[in-house]
């Protein structure tokens, strides 16, 4: 019995400490956005807290391992995991003002370094208790070991492809507490330590009244504007209403905003990305990779363009559809990766919108110069690339570095300023062509001023057009598949974004309850 405990309990552990380290984005990424540092934070946090967890665990096996010992240990553990629902937002306002790379290392390291570091102690314990003798330790150390990291593969695999979609963050955080306290009540029963049996009873006990009476997870809740929220395998997603304006949030950041009236979009990038209109003389064909709410695709099919939208995320284009107004006769639209939907396909389009960038991350294969090679070779001769990124202000770096991998592909690149002053943090589209970027006709002249769009669409294309400009590129890097630091540049802008968020949500005093 004890034996076949102890493979239970390596395997249990195994398998927590990987969902917890796959968790830990989406417990994190919706008040910091999922980016780079964000995985290396939680990386360096599990390895730091198991390499603990390793020398700790073997001093104390060496000098009393027992089953109770393991069973506290993994008491300790999931009490500490299944408060974390309840914590994680004060601990992560805390360490805002740290900034990101500083803010993100704080909070994983203060909510998932203490169970993580408990559970490293389990092996070298079940090592200790399996062992019988010095001739066959290494053959019980390798089997045990290969028993957690399987389980861990496993773990890794259901956190990632089932679990986080379908059953949700908070939800598997309670699951895997209460697996180990379970696990904690088998151990000490073993062992017949009634009093610590009698304790991890308690905790359970307890846990559970507190979530019958107190469910920590954030349900939707339309009386107060919250009318959806899902986990999808790329991001949490949430539908918010805020004085008559729809948002649609991923991860934390807003990818649309519209008129719950008209479904006009009242973000003003939206009305800038029309100017490609401009450079025809009737409608043509558009691309629009990054769906969001379908705010670019509505713009477009309303002057009978016809549109193809490419969205990796079913859970977006579900959202848009059911949330957006948007329907399936506006355009056609394909799952998948924006990439490998220009690499599976050889229609050439008049106008290609590339709006899958978010503040807390760039994909980083779609900036590259191999990628702008390809939307290059999907666009007629005479076609237009119209790339919308966020920037604090208009001549934040990151514009010169797109403007320079564009120019290594096309032989015009304009870039269009839209928030003022020109210090603020906002976006800019950047247009790119073979050919002269002249347009047909001029912008309408639409000045009426509209209080929820701070001036009309009108307004933001002829500002917009009025303030182009080509920034200075020449010593700028070029963003390769192999060599790209655009990540580095995103996380400050990330950072910008995340704070005025926050501000904004405050304004409307709605708590989004991260």
């Amino acid at each position: 019995m004890k034996n076949f405990f102890l493979y239970w309990l390596v395997s249990v552990v195994g398998a927590v400490v990987l969902a917890l380290e796959i968790l830990g984005t989406r417990v994190l990424g919706p008040f910091y956005g999922v980016s780079i540092f964000l995985w290396s934070a939680l990386i360096s946090v599990t390895l730091a807290a198991l390499s603990l967890g390793y020398m700790l665990g073997g001093k104390m096996a060496d000098k009393n391992a027992s089953l109770s010992r393991l069973s506290l240990l993994l008491l300790i553990s999931g009490v500490w995991i299944l408060l974390i629902p309840w914590i994680r937002h004060p601990f992560l306002t805390l360490a805002e003002p740290l900034g990101l790379r500083t803010a993100v290392l704080v909070a994983a390291f203060i909510l998932f370094f203490p169970p993580l570091m408990l559970l490293g102690m389990v092996n070298p314990f079940a090592i200790k208790l399996k062992a019988t003798s010095l001739e066959t330790i290494g053959k019980t150390a390798g089997n045990l070991n290969a028993i957690s990291t399987l389980a861990s593969v496993v773990s890794a695999l259901l956190t990632g492809y089932v679990l986080i979609p379908n059953v949700g963050v908070t939800a598997l955080l309670l699951i895997l507490g209460f697996l180990l306290l379970i696990t904690a009540i088998v151990g000490s029963r073993i062992e017949k330590k009634s009093k610590l049996t009698r304790v991890s009873a308690i905790m359970l006990i307890l846990f559970a009244g507190l979530i019958f009476r107190n469910n920590p997870e954030v349900l939707p809740n339309p009386s107060e504007g919250l009318l959806a929220i899902e986990e999808s395998s790329y991001g949490e997603l949430r539908v918010l209403d805020i004085e008559e304006q729809r948002h649609l949030l991923i991860d934390g950041g807003i990818h649309s905003r519209a008129d719950t009236s008209t479904w006009r979009s009242s973000v003003h990038y939206c009305a800038v990305m029309e100017l490609p209109k401009y450079f025809f003389d009737e409608p043509g064909t558009a691309l629009v990779i990054g769906l969001g709410g379908g705010s670019l695709v509505k713009q477009y099919d309303y002057h009978s363009w016809q549109v193809d939208a490419v969205e990796i995320d079913p859970v977006v284009i579900s959202m848009a559809e059911k949330y957006f107004g948007l329907s399936r006769s506006e355009a056609n639209l394909f799952e998948m990766d924006g990439r490998q939907f220009l690499q599976s396909t050889q229609k050439k389009y008049d106008v290609i919108m590339l709006d899958a960038f978010g503040s807390s991350s760039i994909p980083f294969h779609l900036c590259t110069n191999e990628a702008y090679q390809l939307l290059s070779s999907r666009l007629v001769p005479n076609g237009i690339l119209a790339v919308n990124i966020e920037t604090k202000g208009w001549d934040d770096p990151i514009i010169s570095t797109f403007t320079a991998t564009l120019k290594s592909v096309f032989q015009n690149v304009l870039v269009l300023p839209i928030e003022e002053p020109p210090s603020s943090f906002g976006n800019v589209v950047l247009l790119a062509s073979q050919q002269r970027l002249e347009p047909k006709r001029v912008p309408e002249d639409n000045v009426t001023y509209d209080p929820a769009w701070r001036y009309g669409p009108g307004y933001q294309k002829v500002h917009a057009w009025d303030n182009r400009f080509i920034p200075k590129f020449e010593h700028a890097t070029i963003l390769t598949d192999d060599k790209n630091p655009v990540d580095v540049r995103a996380e400050e802008i990330n950072y910008a974004a995340r704070k005025e968020l926050h501000e904004y949500f405050a304004h409307y005093k709605v708590k989004m309850s991260w």
